[in-house]
């Protein structure tokens, strides 16, 4: 990922803030021809002895198990808020229109996890993170079922080996804060969360003063 110094986050918290907040990611490997092969899907965070490691599933018919599992380094890419911004948040007009984005990027190593226990302690957590109150339904299912289901997926451990963050928000055109951030005050889920953000950064000062 290119990554200007004005806009990288060296911070573990921030990027474990964003994985969690945005967990719906996209994992990327060559297939067999040496070409990406891309599934999007739901990641579980967590941290263990001071590194991230993610855990996901596909579905059996999907080759990207496979191709894990003939290489094992690959990509993971998850995106926060985005959004549009005009020119006109400057105050000159020789400026031109940009894209602010929130953005982790991370090297993984995957290993297949294929004993049914293991399988079900992911999805598990998995129901954690999205609506705990299935759990109780998804423990209720039967054995039998529940050993059906688990029979047609895959699931993966991916070790993250290394990670790149990048927060865009124009941090080094400090004359457009202002404006940008009473701009994402009025717009819609991503721009307000892109103006939360700035408002951290300690970028602009509140629009509501």
């Amino acid at each position: 990922m290119y990554q200007p110094k004005q806009f990288k986050s060296d911070e573990p918290a921030v990027a474990a803030e964003l994985m969690r907040g945005h967990p719906f990611a996209s994992l990327v490997s060559n297939d067999d021809s040496g070409f990406p092969f891309v599934t999007h899907l739901p990641l579980h965070l967590e941290e263990r002895d001071g590194r991230f490691v993610l855990l996901g599933h596909v579905a059996k018919p999907n080759p990207h198990w496979r191709h894990l599992q003939a290489r094992p380094e690959a990509l993971v890419v998850f995106i926060g808020p985005h959004a549009y911004m005009s020119p006109t948040v400057y105050p000159d007009l020789q400026r031109v229109p940009t894209w602010n984005y929130l953005a982790v990027h991370c090297r993984v190593r995957a290993r297949l996890l294929e004993d049914p226990v293991a399988k079900d302690g992911l999805l598990k957590k998995l129901i954690a993170d999205h609506e705990p109150d299935y759990a109780a339904q998804w423990q209720g299912l039967g054995e039998e079922f529940a050993l059906k289901m688990l029979a047609g997926i895959v699931a993966f451990e991916l070790d993250v080996v290394e990670w790149a963050c990048k927060l865009k928000v124009n941090q080094h055109r400090p004359e457009a804060h202002a404006r940008m951030r009473e701009i994402y005050a009025a717009g819609n889920e991503d721009e307000r969360e892109l103006g939360r953000w700035m408002q951290r950064l300690g970028l602009g000062r509140d629009p509501a003063k």
